[in-house]
This record gives structure tokens, C-alpha cells and sequence, in this order.
């Protein structure tokens, strides 16, 4: 159960850090992909950190989310110019 909670948690990550960081931003849909990866990482790593805990689990989905997101994003704006 805790990992689809991680794998949302990404999903909504990507999309605010798309909206926020409109700059990395690869649309609504590759965002929200990206955060769900994000999400997957993050809570695999960062989630055995913080005790297991619902809210930890949240935290590291979202966390992950926004970063592979803006990796993604930069990597993307890279390859474009």
C-alpha cells in the first residue's frame, strides 16, 4: 500500500513542480510521468528514512517527483537548443 501512496504523492509532485517551475515544465502528462518515477525512487529510497510513516511516505514521493521532474525538464531544455 505504500508505494501507490508514493507513486500519487510523484504524480501530484510532478505536476505542482511543472506549474511552479514552468521553465522545466514537458506538459501535464510528461510531468505527472515523471513525478510518478520520481515518486517510485523516492520513496524507495528516501521512505525507509523517515520511519514508514504515512506523511514520510508522502513527503518522499513528492520530493522525488519534483526532482526527476526538473532533471527531466533540464535535460530536456538541453537537448533543444
Amino acid at each position: 500500500m505504500s508505494w501507490i501512496i508514493t507513486l500519487f504523492a510523484g504524480a501530484v509532485g510532478g505536476f505542482i513542480g511543472g506549474v511552479a517551475l514552468s521553465k522545466y515544465s514537458m506538459g501535464t502528462a510528461s510531468n505527472m510521468l515523471a513525478g510518478i518515477v520520481g515518486g517510485g525512487l523516492g520513496g524507495a529510497l528516501l521512505g525507509k528514512t523517515v520511519s514508514g510513516s504515512a506523511v514520510g511516505e508522502i513527503i518522499a514521493g513528492a520530493a522525488g517527483g519534483i526532482l526527476v521532474m526538473v532533471v527531466a525538464g533540464v535535460i530536456k531544455s538541453a537537448m533543444a537548443k
